[in-house]
């Protein structure tokens, strides 16, 4: 058995052809095309007909800190098992897998470099009429089905030995629901903001808030989630959308998903200064949950396991719990992307300085909001208060 050690570029070729991945007499060139922070991504393509896969091998450290920061290889058996699952639910939405080597910690998938990030494309402006429909189904679909709503839960306890993640989940405990609440050394911000950020972490209202939803990610096992799922984990044309990267994938509340999706387009929209951009993207907001939720009602009227699934009122909880914990997380997730380890280019690219201090202002005066008053936005359409109550800071 071939003992773990990191592909390059020439390595990943071999791999191809050792495999027979291509047709005999294919000219095979290389290409890397990963700009992670935990894994190498290679683009193997026959130079003739420009058909391609895609090799993605996870790194024993963060690229992010180097190899001070070790991470387990397990996640990438966590991503595969993740994608495996989710395909009998989804199977247009998330690459399909062609080959799998726990040693060496790699998969092989169809090749979607054709398609751009979401994250990448809305900071260029681009627009993505089929996308909002397209991650409702997904998030309802993936939640619904792995949830004791869509499986038997004696099944679904079998199945969530296997997504186990600790190391991943502790990376989330850490940066996303702890270390921005505090003085830790793995923050970065700015100067500048220097006196917004001891607000937050002497804001014992806030932090109070944020502890109730850090115990949410730590006890509630609702349903499979993807764990990362915000606009970078994403790919995209105007019609067609593939989900990646699910090794952060475990066994959480619903909301979560849904809150880290909804983060990243309030962080684009409020580095734009276009109101059409900002009305775009609400909409996107508001049709994500639309589509989500009436095809998670969809689901629970037609495929539930649940003897109370002939219960409205039971079904508008859980829609309305799942809500309220989307917008919590949601803030702890802006937070963390303004001051935390690891930002967005949707802030830190903007190219005016003082403009962009005003902007990650607005963005920690939204996080915190969201925390603190999640019970009183009871549909997306009520953020649109939010955003304009933070504008002008």
């Amino acid at each position: 058995m071939a003992s773990y050690e990191p592909l390059t570029q020439s390595s990943a070729v071999a791999l191809a052809k050792r495999l027979r991945i291509f047709e005999e007499g294919a000219v095979l060139a290389s290409e890397e095309i990963g700009h992670g922070k935990l894994n190498l991504v290679f683009r193997i393509f026959d130079e003739k007909s420009n058909r391609g896969i895609i090799i993605k091998q996870a790194l024993p450290y963060a690229k992010v800190v180097g190899e001070r920061w070790l991470l387990t290889l397990k996640r990438a058996t966590i991503e595969s098992n993740y994608l495996l699952r989710i395909a009998e639910y989804v199977p247009t939405l998330i690459p399909k897998i062609f080959y799998l080597d726990e040693t060496l910690a790699i998969k092989i998938m169809e090749d979607f470099s054709h398609l751009q990030t979401y994250r990448k494309g809305l900071n260029e402006g681009k627009r993505y009429p089929s996308l909002s429909k397209h991650i409702g189904t997904y998030l309802a679909k993936t939640l619904f089905y792995t949830s004791d709503f869509g499986l038997e839960p004696l099944k679904k306890k079998l199945i969530m030995q296997s997504f186990s993640n600790p190391e991943q989940c502790k990376i989330t405990e850490d940066l996303v629901f702890t270390h921005p609440f505090f003085d830790n050394e793995t923050n970065k911000y700015e100067q500048e903001l220097q006196d917004d950020v001891k607000k937050v972490w002497g804001d014992q209202s806030l932090k109070l808030e944020v502890a109730k939803l850090k115990r949410k990610f730590l006890t509630e096992a609702d349903a499979l989630l993807h764990g990362d799922f915000h606009t970078g984990s994403i790919f995209a044309s105007e019609t067609e959308t593939k989900v990646i990267d699910p090794e952060f994938a475990f066994f959480g509340p619903m909301g979560f998903d849904i809150g880290q999706f909804i983060a990243n387009l309030l962080l684009n929209m409020i580095s734009k200064e276009d109101e059409q951009e900002h009305e775009y993207l609400y909409k996107h907001i508001e049709e994500t949950w639309s589509v989500f939720s009436s095809t998670f009602t969809r689901l629970w009227q037609t495929a539930s396991v649940e003897q109370y699934h002939n219960s409205q009122s039971y079904l508008d909880y859980v829609l309305k719990q799942t809500f309220e914990d989307a917008i919590g997380f949601a803030g702890c997730e802006i937070i963390r992307r303004t001051i935390g380890l690891v930002h967005v280019a949707d802030l830190d690219e903007i190219q005016d300085n003082d403009r962009k201090i005003s902007v990650k202002r607005q963005a920690l005066t939204l996080g915190k909001l969201l925390i603190k008053e999640r019970t009183e936005i009871l549909e997306p359409r009520i953020l649109r208060n939010y955003i304009n109550e933070t504008q002008y800071i």
